[in-house]
């Protein structure tokens, strides 16, 4: 990710100023105080499903502030929940982290590498007098713990001795107990207005086989008895995570504060990305992918990162989108339309020029020799010459979309109707002389003719008001073209109406799916993830699983129309 200027007003005159991130004064100052003479971020997503958009803010902002002050970023795994992670999650965020452009240092890391660490910790806990083994059912522990209004009570169990507790934690964790039967919790406050505080559990029992540790532990820390203790030993230096874990902070500090930790990591919260129309509860999208409502976790109207890059999304998009909503402490919602423009900017500057008849209509140009073939020029991008052009063959039959001919065209339409003139794209000027229909009166073939004198210029005082795209006929390759719209009708999919759930507000015209098309002949050899713009469709991406030389699949990433300003 590229430095971002700091000075707003220094941009004044070349642009819209960029957002700010709070963090990048906190780390310049840290930096200049001696505090710290390196930064040190991580990255530590849960192995529980795929990331989403809302995580690529999170990387951004992790990767992104150690790039620009010279120091490191750390990916790890809090794989603290072997029930409900795989190696399948594993495989995809490291791919997702690589294909937006970052590179951690060192090797991955995991949180169950410091599970030995972590149960010394505990047990240093329970020495101490700070933690014990409680036997509450998980329905008295919700009884006992109180509500936002009223203070918790103390658990029977909370007096156990040292003796005692150390006792039934050995047993814990040689398995003696059923999952669920006991859990040891950290013996803080049960009053306090910290609900995070009331004497929050540190581990459960759980005979779940791990992706890492295989069946070596039958007890397993929870999260937020995991996380500051790894970035405790990995010596994190910004500990940087969403506004929801604001109020685990105490807790996080109090942690470090009561173990003999190596270091001690500050942490900063910043907004989590909340994009209207979208969903990113993991839990939510795993029941999209689990009953079937989508194609899987890289499904292109997914949210998640495999479904932006199936669906023809750029890293550098992403990135771009990342530090144009900034990084602030303010929780609010973005407009998709953002996303769209950054990806429209991005194809608009890059994307090779390319025709595609989405709906074929064949044209005979009655006129054009029988035989004849003109070999014509175009450039592959109007203002990037070094990318040189394509050849495109024009002969007596041709393919245009069947949208673009009306007999009875309304007012204001600019395209091909009964005796009208329009100029195919890069060629000649053609004329609409007879439209031949099928038995049930369907159109199903145009007679044109040509003026010869028209190739890539008008003739002195003739106007021709329409410009449409259009593919040879013989020469063109077919091709399937997926177009996607938003998995959502609306803006908010969570609220749902009563009785319904977010399932209901799914759009059933989310994907449409057409056959026949037709492509023009530069297009054969379309790698997989190749990215193009359909002149007067939208950019288009080579699907990156279904799509292979000579036989193209192409989804739409977005149409030409920029929906935000």
């Amino acid at each position: 990710m590229s430095k971002p200027t700091q000075d707003a007003a220094a941009n004044s005159k070349a642009g819209p100023a960029i957002p700010t991130n709070f963090l990048r004064p906190i780390v310049q100052a840290d930096l200049d105080s001696g505090k710290h003479t390196q930064i040190v971020t991580r990255f530590p997503p849960e192995p529980n499903g795929y990331l989403h958009i809302g995580h690529a803010k999170s990387i951004c902002v992790n990767f992104g502030l150690a790039q620009e002050f010279g120091g490191v970023t750390h990916l790890r795994f809090d794989d603290t929940n072997p029930a409900k992670e795989d190696q399948e999650y594993i495989d995809a965020i490291e791919a997702d982290v690589k294909w937006l452009g970052f590179e951690w240092s060192g090797e991955v890391r995991y949180a169950s590498q410091y599970f030995d660490q972590l149960y010394a910790w505990a047990v240093h806990l329970i020495e101490t007098g700070k933690a014990y083994v409680d036997d509450l059912t998980p329905e008295q522990a919700r009884e006992y713990r109180g509500t936002l209004t009223e203070p918790g009570k103390n658990s029977p169990f909370r007096d156990r001795s040292v003796e005692e507790n150390i006792d039934l934690f050995s047993r814990m964790k040689a398995g003696e107990f059923e999952d669920g039967a006991r859990v040891l919790r950290a013996k803080i406050d049960m009053a306090s207005p910290n609900m995070n505080l009331r004497d929050p559990i540190l581990y459960r029992i759980r005979h779940a086989h791990h992706h890492q540790t295989g069946d070596k532990w039958c007890i397993y820390p929870i999260y937020d008895f995991t996380h500051g203790q790894s970035d405790a030993i990995e010596g994190i230096t910004h500990s940087i995570c969403t506004l929801e874990f604001e109020s685990h902070r105490p807790l996080y500090e109090w942690f470090l504060d009561n173990l003999p930790v190596p270091c001690k990591p500050r942490q900063y919260e910043f907004s989590r990305l909340n994009l209207n129309y979208t969903i990113t509860s993991k839990r939510k999208l795993k029941q999209l992918v689990d009953e079937k409502h989508v194609h899987g976790w890289d499904d292109p109207r997914m949210s998640t990162l495999s479904g932006f890059r199936r669906r023809g999304y750029t890293p550098a998009s992403i990135r771009n989108f990342c530090e144009m909503i900034g990084t602030n402490r303010s929780d609010g919602v973005v407009d998709f339309g953002m996303l769209e423009f950054s990806i429209r900017q991005d194809l608009d500057h890059n994307a090779p020029r390319a025709m595609c008849v989405l709906r074929p209509l064949k044209v005979v140009i009655t006129n054009y020799p029988e035989g004849q073939v003109d070999h014509l020029e175009l450039p592959r991008h109007p203002q990037k010459e070094e990318l040189g052009v394509r050849k495109l063959p024009f002969s007596r039959e041709i393919y245009i979309d069947r949208e673009d001919f009306m007999e009875e065209p309304p007012k204001g339409y600019k395209r091909l109707e009964p005796n009208g003139e329009v100029r195919l794209r890069g060629s000649y000027v053609i004329r609409a002389d007879e439209a031949i229909k099928d038995a049930d009166g369907n159109i199903v073939e145009l007679r044109c003719s040509y003026d010869p004198e028209t190739l890539g210029k008008n003739p002195e005082g003739r106007k021709v008001k329409g410009v449409v795209h259009w593919v040879p006929a013989a020469e063109s390759i077919e091709c399937e073209v997926r177009l996607y719209d938003r998995l959502f009708l609306s803006a908010n999919p969570e609220k749902a109406e009563e009785g319904k759930t977010f399932l209901d507000n799914i759009n059933p015209g989310s994907l449409q799916v057409l056959t026949g098309c037709r492509a023009e002949p530069s297009l054969a050899d379309a790698q997989p993830e190749d990215r193009f713009q359909f002149e007067r469709e939208g950019y288009f991406s080579a699907d990156l699983k279904d799509s292979r030389p000579g036989h193209p699949v192409f989804n739409r990433t977005v149409t030409l129309r920029d929906s935000w300003s």
